[in-house]
């Protein structure tokens, strides 16, 4: 969705939520919205290569108030949390946050939330597009669990780029300098009350400044601008390109109910042998028993580069001539200078170097698998 200027104008209509800084980053000159959870997300400013160029060189922030918390509390909450997810969550201690996934009773990918611990029996379940809190409600329902769940009064925003530790430095003070990758700090920023976790969605440097108080939205964004300033922070939205490059995935486009965690890369988050027993789990043994049929795989495409980083449909993957997959995302990365991508193929096609091809609307183009994460494989620039 495009505000007047682009192609299409948009509409904000009621039946869609704002985030409690919608106000303050449509005055910035945002240029271009995205619907997630129910909630307009700000896509971009400005052009999106300048926008990728800043998060890497400098610091963005970013309005992700449609992350929406799920919160789960009570003398059963840990049980429950075991119960939701194939991760094992014994080592996460009160003040860590995990990246998880949530599977359901055929081992399909129902969310891929950032799970946070705030106390002994208190999580909350940073959400993707899907709807958790009627999932975890009605599992609940079932369960006999003694758990409240709800969604609490939180709305995130990200600090992202190398900058982003001088920018929190000057909002909190000195001790987010000491603050691990996944974890996070309970403070006030000039009286207003947020979290503060070591997290992101861009493989950069970065943070997350969970908002507590929705009436204070306006307030904690000028905070941000004005403590930024100095560093050249600006606001954008997450950038399609950089997420790529990392080897990020988006929930539903890439990964969805229809798949599992092998197929999807993900099956270092599945622990068959944990303690607890979990939604999927007899499933989840099978599948690793029988292997998998199909492979989500990064893929490059050779010759003129894509200009629009979003694709309007997933485009059709084929070889010799025949249709065998589905393209889920590609963009051009301005620091390769080739057009990346992901693509779901049966898994006789997923050998790197396996040459394909895709349907765009302007014809067919050629493919090839390649390795993914595309760049920083080890995750070491976020945890610098």
């Amino acid at each position: 969705m495009v505000v007047d200027g682009g192609h299409t104008t948009l509409y904000f209509g009621s039946w869609y939520r704002r985030s409690p800084y919608f106000e303050a980053a449509k005055r910035a000159g945002c240029k271009a919205y995205d619907v997630y959870n129910r909630m307009y997300i700000p896509s971009h400013f400005t052009d999106p290569v300048d926008e990728y160029w800043h998060l890497v060189n400098h610091v963005t922030m970013w309005d992700v108030g449609c992350e929406r918390q799920v919160e789960i509390a009570g003398p059963d909450a840990y049980e429950f949390m075991e119960y939701l997810t194939p991760r094992d969550l014994s080592g996460c201690k009160v003040g860590q946050a995990k990246y998880v996934v949530l599977t359901d009773e055929a081992g399909g990918i129902v969310n891929d939330p950032v799970l946070t611990r705030l106390d002994e029996g208190r999580f909350w379940l940073s959400t993707a597009d899907s709807d958790v809190l009627l999932w975890a409600k009605g599992v609940a329902l079932h369960a006999d669990v003694d758990v409240e769940i709800r969604e609490p009064d939180v709305s995130p925003m990200q600090i992202q780029g190398p900058k982003s530790k001088d920018v929190l430095d000057a909002l909190v003070g000195p001790k987010v300098s000491d603050l691990e990758y996944y974890h996070f700090i309970d403070t006030t920023i000039d009286g207003i009350p947020v979290l503060v976790t070591r997290t992101g969605w861009s493989a950069e440097v970065g943070f997350e400044i969970y908002l507590r108080d929705a009436s204070r939205g306006s307030d904690l964004w000028s905070r941000v601008a004005e403590a930024g300033r100095p560093f050249r922070i600006r606001p954008t939205g997450p950038s399609e390109m950089r997420r790529i490059e990392a080897g990020i995935l988006n929930y539903p486009s890439d990964i969805c109910l229809e798949y599992n965690p092998f197929e999807a890369g993900l099956g270092w988050l599945v622990d068959l042998d944990k303690e607890h027993d979990f939604i999927g789990k007899e499933a989840l043994r099978r599948l690793k028993r029988d292997g998998v049929q199909r492979k989500l795989v990064g893929i490059e495409v050779p010759g003129e580069k894509v200009v629009d980083p979003w694709l309007p449909d997933p485009w059709p993957v084929k070889a010799d001539r025949a249709r065998v997959g589905t393209l889920t995302a590609l963009a051009m990365s301005p620091r390769l200078e080739k057009n990346i991508g992901y693509a779901w193929v049966p898994i006789r096609f997923a050998k790197l170097g396996t040459r394909l091809s895709i349907v765009t609307p302007e014809g067919d183009r050629d493919a090839i698998v390649a390795k993914k994460p595309f760049i920083d494989p080890r995750k070491d620039l976020p945890k610098s």
